[in-house]
């Protein structure tokens, strides 16, 4: 097993695979990406990443040289030559090399890179123990400059929340809307759990859809849970039974303290732990 990388048509070792200085996803962060785990060398809702990818491409003006159907056997055909078992895939795909200024006309033709490798977030531990998080003071971007429906290869933003997490000596943070509200964390999509009801920030928040996101929706109602997508304060958080994250390389994971607040019991409470166990389930049957 081992990293494998594609890089416009051509496989390389992790030592040799670049790219030009002149690439605008380097320059400029002028790019979209996926991140899409593997199990049992199964693509864990391909299509779904597929849609979001593209979608992300043409909200950016941006214009991927492979069709549909040939990223998804890139895809399957870079898997199969890692040779992971359960792995995660990273797609990428910049504006291209073009020249030091912003005009994408000057990029003749997008790049894509297909990365195939391991990933863990976070240590195995925090699944038992849960995270511990603060509130950000750096903000989620406005959805009118960079729409949150496009996942860029610009992260500064989530970035520099994550370097205040680190600082406080946390294993995350939770990131807000410029009008104050909940958004999501450095990476992750966020749930709350109170008196039985499973909540999330609604789409117009300004949130990244996530494909994690939609199916604990999806599980959490085949469980019977009451579901409600509506806006969160973070007193929603500090006063709510479970708090929870989802993300494609976290998977589903619970928070246990927010702000030096214990949430709930200060451990991972009963509906995390039922729709992480849902979520592995339908992960490793590949639906």
């Amino acid at each position: 097993m081992a990293t494998t990388i594609w890089i416009d048509g051509q496989y390389y070792d992790k030592a040799n695979a670049k790219i030009s200085v002149f690439d605008h996803g380097l320059l400029y962060g002028d790019g979209v990406f996926e991140g899409i785990r593997v199990y049992n060398r199964r693509i864990f809702r391909r299509d779904k990443h597929l849609d979001r990818l593209y979608a992300s491409a043409k909200g950016a003006w941006l214009e991927i040289p492979l069709a549909r159907n040939a990223m998804a056997r890139l895809m399957e055909e870079a898997v199969a030559k890692s040779g992971f078992n359960d792995g995660y895939i990273r797609l990428i795909v910049t504006r291209g090399i073009g020249d030091l200024g912003l005009d994408p006309r000057k990029c003749p033709k997008a790049s894509v890179i297909c990365i195939v490798d391991e990933i863990a977030l976070y240590p195995s531990d925090r699944y038992e123990k849960g995270l511990t998080a603060i509130s950000a003071a750096t903000p989620i971007h406005h959805r009118e400059s960079v729409s949150p429906r496009i996942k860029s290869l610009n992260y500064l933003a989530h970035i520099l929340a994550k370097v205040e997490g680190i600082a406080a000596g946390v294993d995350e943070v939770i990131m807000l809307d410029p009008a104050g509200f909940v958004a999501e964390a450095s990476g992750e999509n966020i749930f709350v759990v109170t008196n039985g009801i499973v909540k999330t920030p609604p789409v117009y928040s300004g949130i990244l859809l996530g494909v994690t996101r939609e199916a604990v929706l999806e599980l959490a109602r085949e469980a019977t849970y009451a579901v409600e997508e509506v806006p969160l304060s973070r007193y929603d958080l500090y006063t709510a039974d479970e708090v929870f994250l989802t993300g494609t390389a976290a998977e589903v994971i619970g928070m246990t303290k927010l702000d030096a607040r214990t949430i709930g019991t200060g451990v991972p409470g009963p509906v995390t732990k039922e729709l992480a166990k849902r979520f592995k389930a339908l992960a490793t049957r590949g639906d």
